[in-house]
């Protein structure tokens, strides 16, 4: 079909603004057909939809009003991402890397924008935004937290809810981990090169500004108390294994919060052999605090971390437990979409895998008794 030529003409709308209407009328159709050319135009014949588009040019009509679409819908297009931590320093922590970039690849495939939202400390007092911006469903993307105030207003609003981790409530779709098999398997590994003092550099239980490391503890003490399943249930899998074990918990939860912990450990009267730190960026701080004092890895001190990113200027590679970041983004992103068509699909637990590298060995000399 030749492109048709039109003559411009004065849109009839408020203020003169060219409507759909308008665009209707100079192609030869009806309302509702040059409508369905912007909104679904596999339903449009492409002959009649070319037209319509011709006509929208001629008139300088770029689409329909975003706002008014999502008034007679009742959908903005829109979903919101929740993320722990300040958006600089999540965006530079790989863990979050790799899985907002799956979440957008099906988001963006499903024709979905992302607004990020930083989780609130419910503590923290002031306005929560979420209370009037407009989304269709919302997406807890790194370490969803029960306590996130978040949690409530999106409860509140109704809206479909998913979360990577967590949390785990009632009304939320969940993509976890096999986090306590992966961490069982690598204690299981540690226990048979002859460890028997283990301490673990554990991820902070709690939202807010970084502090200093806790205190050493038991590593079975109040697991009760720790309301994130993901951190629990890794250190219930070393309790199991070395019910003698001690814990530090960081924190923060880069490379300067693990050594901040490591050093804890390491300064305590009886230093471990091995320290599973419970995520890799943790367990990079363990080497650092370990290079400190002139540490051998692994011929003094074994060291592991869990997630399986790339660590940049690492000499040799971690001992750790690999899981699939990029794929629990997708999967998120799957089950928001599917929520919002309307279906209800059930919550996900993705594998692991156990990945043994350079920095673990048998412990030292003195210690294999």
């Amino acid at each position: 079909m030749d492109q048709v030529r039109f003559s411009p003409v004065r849109g009839r709308g408020r203020q003169g603004r060219v409507t759909i209407a308008d665009v209707a009328d100079l192609a030869g159709v009806s309302t509702s057909t040059a409508s369905l050319a912007f909104r679904a135009p596999d339903r449009v014949q492409e002959a009649t939809r070319r037209g319509i588009l011709d006509a929208a040019e001629a008139l300088g009509y770029e689409g329909p009003h975003p706002v008014a679409s999502s008034l007679r819908s009742g959908r903005t297009g829109i979903v919101g991402i929740v993320i722990t931590d300040r958006i600089q320093r999540a965006f530079g922590n790989p863990v979050a890397q790799a899985t907002m970039n799956g979440l957008a690849e099906v988001l963006d495939r499903e024709g979905y924008g992302m607004l990020l939202l930083p989780g609130r400390d419910p503590r923290s007092g002031g306005p929560v935004l979420l209370r009037t911006l407009p989304v269709d469903a919302i997406v807890f993307a790194t370490r969803g937290e029960a306590a996130d105030a978040l949690l409530p207003v999106g409860r509140a609003r109704g809206v479909p809810m998913v979360g990577v981790e967590g949390p785990h409530e009632s009304d939320v779709t969940v993509v976890d981990v096999d986090d306590r098999r992966g961490m069982a398997e690598l204690a299981g590994f540690v226990s048979a090169l002859g460890h028997t003092r283990i301490a673990v550099v554990m991820r902070r239980t709690t939202m807010g500004p970084e502090h200093p490391p806790g205190p050493p503890r038991p590593i079975g003490a109040d697991l009760d108390a720790i309301a994130n399943p993901t951190i629990r249930g890794r250190l219930e899998a070393v309790a199991e294994a070395f019910p003698n074990a001690v814990r530090v918990e960081a924190g923060g939860r880069d490379a300067a919060a693990g050594a901040a912990a490591a050093r804890v450990l390491l300064d305590h009267p009886t230093a471990p052999t091995a320290i599973l730190a419970q995520n890799d960026l943790l367990a990079l701080g363990a080497l650092q605090a370990a290079r400190e004092r002139g540490l051998r890895v692994p011929e003094d001190l074994t060291v592991t971390g869990f997630d399986g990113i790339e660590l940049p200027g690492l000499d040799r590679t971690l001992t750790t437990v690999r899981q699939p970041l990029h794929e629990r983004g997708r999967t998120a992103g799957e089950l928001v979409t599917a929520l919002l068509r309307g279906e209800r699909p059930e919550s996900v637990v993705l594998p692991v895998e156990l990945v043994p590298g350079q920095t673990a060995g048998p412990p030292p000399a003195f210690d294999a008794r």
